[in-house]
């Protein structure tokens, strides 16, 4: 199997030992029994009506916005190119839940464009707004680190263009392209850890004002 367009790289998922053993991938089979049936990228996809767009259209968009991180930054134009072959790169129309509460999925979205609301919903029903994604923004990513279930639903609200990244593609971007792979959790690291110094601020700004 080829990945990134190298021939040197060209290796079988069983010649890597990649098989059933990938760690993103598999967790979620051993989770489960914790939660919800796993909502699966090609199952939100049919059900949203997301449809593939052009890489020689959404490679720019990724590039741009995800060149400028200091991790992925360090990455060559060859290698971001390379990178973006783990993605699938989609349009979704409006008013589209594309994660849904308390569901355990096994993707996460880059948003490339457009905008989505980021809510609670309540035991009641009432939807409590967290916050508002934009170009730039991941969402799911938690879920697909730690296979937990998804703590808030993600609708569109206008037309959005995603990247998007699946347990699986995740395996074998570390397997087969190990730098790569690790640009890319040390992104995601880095964007939780500022999402909860963020968190911690609001907490305690919270609390001494009380």
């Amino acid at each position: 199997m080829k990945r990134g367009g190298d021939d040197a790289r060209a290796v079988s998922k069983e010649d890597a030992g990649l098989g059933e053993s990938g760690f993103f991938s598999t967790q979620f089979a051993d989770r489960a029994e914790d939660t919800q049936a796993l909502a699966t990228w090609a199952a939100r996809a049919a059900a949203v009506g997301a449809t593939p767009i052009a890489r020689q259209q959404a490679e720019p968009l990724f590039a741009r916005l995800w060149g400028a991180d200091r991790y992925v930054a360090a990455l060559s134009p060859d290698e971001l190119q390379r990178m973006s072959q783990y993605l699938q790169f989609v349009q979704v129309p409006a008013n589209k839940e594309v994660i849904g509460q308390d569901e355990q999925g096994d993707y996460m979205l880059i948003v490339l464009d457009g905008t989505l609301a980021v809510d609670r919903i309540q035991p009641w029903g009432g939807r409590a707004r967290l916050a508002e994604a934009r170009a730039g923004d991941m969402l799911g990513e938690m879920s697909l680190l730690d296979a937990g279930a998804r703590f808030s639903a993600c609708t569109t609200l206008t037309p959005c263009t995603l990247a998007v990244v699946d347990a699986q593609r995740l395996d074998e971007m570390i397997m087969f392209e190990p730098r790569l792979g690790l640009a890319l959790l040390a992104s995601l690291s880095r964007r939780l850890s500022l999402r909860l110094r963020q968190v911690s601020a609001r907490l305690s700004a919270l609390l001494s004002s009380t």
